[in-house]
């Protein structure tokens, strides 16, 4: 009669060799628990750099044109990484994304400061002939989404309010990172999507004493032509002309035909950019010559549309 088929289970020695291979496992897992308790949590901060210029040059300079003001970008990041410090008490910092947006994806001076900043790293996306960011918001989610997958953050802290960063925080938490949106208090209303707001784990507003000792309104420019008699609406027109040219040369002509559909009419940054490279060409203001502001914009939609 053959033996049962677990009689061996009983046998002393192969219950001496489970149980001394219990022990191993037990001790094993130990270990690994002891060293995921010694590794500290990790967080990183996320600035949606277009956010922060809008935001807290409204709240303290009164305005969203980069022009007219400066922003102490290091000290502002500085800022963010003391008071993530604080917050985040058991973590460690990875780095700081900022997120920006530049022509051809360029390095523009200021951008080349910021990334020379240690645990500091600068993402560019495009930026178009309207002056807005394209692309930011898809390499937030990227970031976002790779470092919560390979658990290399616990938690995110996300500058910024588009609702299209709603798909980078459920990205992320989807990987079981938490997020945590950080804004700038708005001068008027809000100035976060109302969804983001929704998904995040937690919410903080930096208000005005936070935002004023990085933001300086810049003086008004004097010009040293200012008393002598305005240029003639031809030589306007043909400087309208140069400018375009310039522009075409230097942005390149599929930037500028995204233009064209709006003739005659250009959107407020680009008009504003022309306005102030003419004012800078004549060393005098235009400010209070609309007959000459209209002969400036003519000249630039003839030669643009010359090329076109």
């Amino acid at each position: 009669m053959n033996a049962p088929m677990n009689a061996g289970v009983h046998d002393p020695e192969t219950l001496s060799e489970l149980g001394t291979r219990l022990e191993r496992t037990n001790e094993l897992l130990q270990r690994m628990l002891a060293e995921v308790a010694k590794t500290p949590s990790t967080h990183a901060i996320f600035v949606d750099a277009g956010y922060v210029y809008a935001a807290a040059g409204l709240l303290v300079a009164g305005t969203e044109d980069r022009r007219a003001f400066d922003l102490d970008a290091e000290g502002l990041i500085e800022a963010f990484i003391d008071k993530a410090r604080t917050i985040f008490a058991d973590s460690r910092l990875l780095r700081v994304y900022w997120y920006d947006g530049a022509r051809r994806r360029i390095h523009t001076p200021e951008q080349q400061v910021i990334a020379e900043l240690p645990d500091v790293k600068v993402r560019l996306g495009n930026l178009n002939a309207n002056n807005q960011q394209k692309g930011v918001d898809s390499l937030i989610r990227s970031d976002l989404e790779s470092l919560a997958r390979h658990r290399a953050i616990s938690d995110a802290a996300l500058v910024g309010g588009d609702e299209d960063l709603v798909s980078a925080v459920e990205a992320a938490q989807g990987y079981g990172a938490r997020v945590h949106l950080w804004g700038i208090e708005a001068a008027d209303g809000r100035n976060q999507a109302e969804p983001l707001l929704w998904e995040v784990d937690s919410r903080r507003v930096f208000d005005l004493d936070f935002c004023r000792p990085y933001v300086t309104r810049r003086p008004v420019t004097t010009y040293e032509n200012e008393g002598e008699p305005p240029p003639s609406r031809d030589e306007v027109r043909l400087l309208g002309g140069q400018i375009a040219a310039a522009w075409l040369a230097e942005r390149g002509p599929a930037t500028m035909a995204e233009l064209l559909p709006g003739h005659p009419y250009l959107p407020g940054p680009v008009d504003q950019d022309l306005l102030m490279e003419a004012e800078r060409r004549l060393s005098r203001s235009l400010r209070g010559h609309a007959i000459l502001r209209r002969a400036l914009r003519d000249g630039f939609w003839q030669q643009l549309q010359s090329r076109f």
